[in-house]
Parts: structure tokens; C-alpha cells; sequence
């Protein structure tokens, strides 16, 4: 029988092989995010936030550029994505975890498991075949389609995951006083689950946000602004992870840091909507 003694002394080793392991995991990150700054705060500035890029011209003459058009692009249509992704992803998560012995469950597992596998390059075609052609030309909306295809397979098995953590007795609960199946998933076991569903919903907005591949089919991206608001989402538009692409092999110095600052303000963007979500699901203490 192991002694009291030697019972704390490996729980101390553990505790130091878990803070190491972490560090070891946190190390690269502060490196890449470091860097990231150092290479891209110089191009930080108002112009930044409030020109767009332009012709090449514009950089060879010195004149100021910016990507608001593109922070602005990313913004719509992560957007668009994250309305198109979020019923399809938690109704298919609810049909898995609350439905289990329905018959459409088998096929809505496997198409969600070849969703999640396919290359992100794939769903850019996928959204060019259902959306570009048809409308014939490139959009904002073919984008968000592209990219709900990137959240909806991680929606669905987030949402299945957080509502298999809820306690079968809350839902045998919410039967014995003779409430409906659907309501007691709606007024009981949705609400329970809240901080996991809120979780995926942004590990998914997150993992879509840093995608540049389904976009180079879809939105194709633009220099300038729209001329109107309806070119937001029916025409080319700008997003961070593709001009970020873009900037990094173009020949010019200052559309080099401008794509540095580019990552900047994409990994706030992650970082800043994660912070939300905590404030948003934190528990109230009374």
C-alpha cells in the first residue's frame, strides 16, 4: 500500500509534468505571436484601419494604404458564414445527440465526417459548383457558403458533444412533468449546455476566420471598396487570410508589413472573440 508521503509526492511530480507539458505548448505560441507583432506594428496606423489597398501603384508612390476593405470583408463574410453554419450545425448536433435511434442519423454521421475531412481547398469548389456558377461571377455570399461548409462538421459534432455532457436524468425530468420531447431539448437541455455550445460555435467561427483556401474560388478578393453595400455580398470581396497570402509574395516591401500587420489583426480578432465568449458564458456568483 503506498504511503500518505509518497501519495504527495507524486502528485507534486504530476503537477510538474502538466506545468511543463503546458509550457512546452505555449512556448511556440507566444514565438509566433511575438514575431508576428514585431514584424507588423510598424504598419499599424490610422491609414491602416481607414484606406484601402489599391493599385500596386499606390504603394510605389508612396501614397497611404490600408486594408479597411478587407477587415471589413472578413467581417461580412464570417458573418454570412457563421448565419448559414449555425442552424444546419446545431440541428444536426441536436438529430445526433438527442435522436439517437433515428434513422437519418447514419448518413447525417458520415456526411458530417466526410465534410470534416475534406480539404478546406475542396469546399472552395464545392461552394464555387453550387454558388459562383450559377450567379456567374464571384461574391461575398459564395464565401460565407464556402466557409459555412468549414464550421457545419464542427458544429454539429461540438453540439453533439455538449449535449451528451448533459445528465439524463434532466431530460427524464423534463418528461415526467409531461413536457414534450422538443421542449425539453429547447427549455432544458439547450440551456444547460450553453458555455459548450458557445465553445464550439467560436472554435468553429475561429477555425473558418483563418481560412484563405475556400476563399480563393469563392470571393476571389478585391483591392477596393464596393461602390455599394450590395457588392458586399454580391460581389468580390476582401477577406485577412487571403490578402494576407497575397501581400506576402507581392514584390513590395510595405505590402510585405502590411500583411504582418494583416496576422495581427486576425489573431486579435480569434483572440478577442474568445474573451467574449468567456465573459458571455462566465456563471454569475450572487
Amino acid at each position: 500500500m503506498i504511503s500518505l508521503k509518497r501519495r504527495y509526492m507524486y502528485d507534486k511530480i504530476m503537477k510538474c509534468f502538466f506545468a511543463v507539458n503546458t509550457v512546452l505548448v505555449l512556448i511556440p505560441l507566444a514565438i509566433i505571436i511575438t514575431y508576428v507583432v514585431v514584424q507588423g506594428i510598424g504598419a499599424i496606423n490610422i491609414d491602416f484601419f481607414t484606406q484601402e489597398l489599391g493599385s500596386p501603384s499606390r504603394a510605389m508612390t508612396g501614397r497611404p494604404t490600408g486594408l479597411m476593405h478587407t477587415i471589413i470583408g472578413t467581417f461580412v463574410i464570417d458573418i454570412m458564414a457563421l448565419v448559414i453554419a449555425m442552424p444546419f450545425g446545431l440541428g444536426a448536433g441536436i438529430m445526433l445527440s438527442e435522436y439517437p435511434d433515428h434513422k437519418m442519423n447514419p448518413t447525417l454521421r458520415i456526411m458530417t465526417d466526410t465534410l470534416n475531412s475534406m480539404p478546406a481547398v475542396l469546399k472552395g469548389l464545392l461552394a464555387w459548383a453550387l454558388v459562383v456558377r450559377p450567379m456567374g461571377g464571384f461574391s461575398g455570399l459564395a464565401g460565407g457558403v464556402a466557409l459555412a461548409f468549414v464550421m457545419l462538421p464542427i458544429l454539429a459534432r461540438s453540439t453533439e458533444s455538449a449535449l451528451m455532457n448533459i445528465p439524463w436524468s434532466l431530460r427524464e425530468a423534463g418528461l415526467a412533468v409531461g413536457l414534450p420531447r422538443w421542449r425539453v431539448v429547447m427549455s432544458v437541455i439547450i440551456p444547460a449546455s450553453k458555455t459548450g455550445l458557445v465553445t464550439g460555435l467560436l472554435i468553429a467561427f475561429a477555425r473558418a476566420v483563418g481560412e484563405a483556401a475556400p476563399l480563393l474560388f469563392t470571393s476571389f478578393g478585391n483591392n477596393y471598396m464596393p461602390n455599394r453595400w450590395t457588392g458586399w455580398i454580391f460581389g468580390p470581396v476582401d477577406s485577412l487570410p487571403q490578402r494576407l497570402y497575397s501581400l506576402a509574395i507581392s514584390p513590395y516591401k510595405q505590402w510585405h508589413q502590411l500583411g504582418w500587420a494583416a496576422g495581427i489583426v486576425l489573431l486579435a480578432m480569434v483572440i478577442l472573440s474568445f474573451i467574449i465568449a468567456r465573459l458571455a458564458t462566465r456563471e454569475k456568483k450572487y
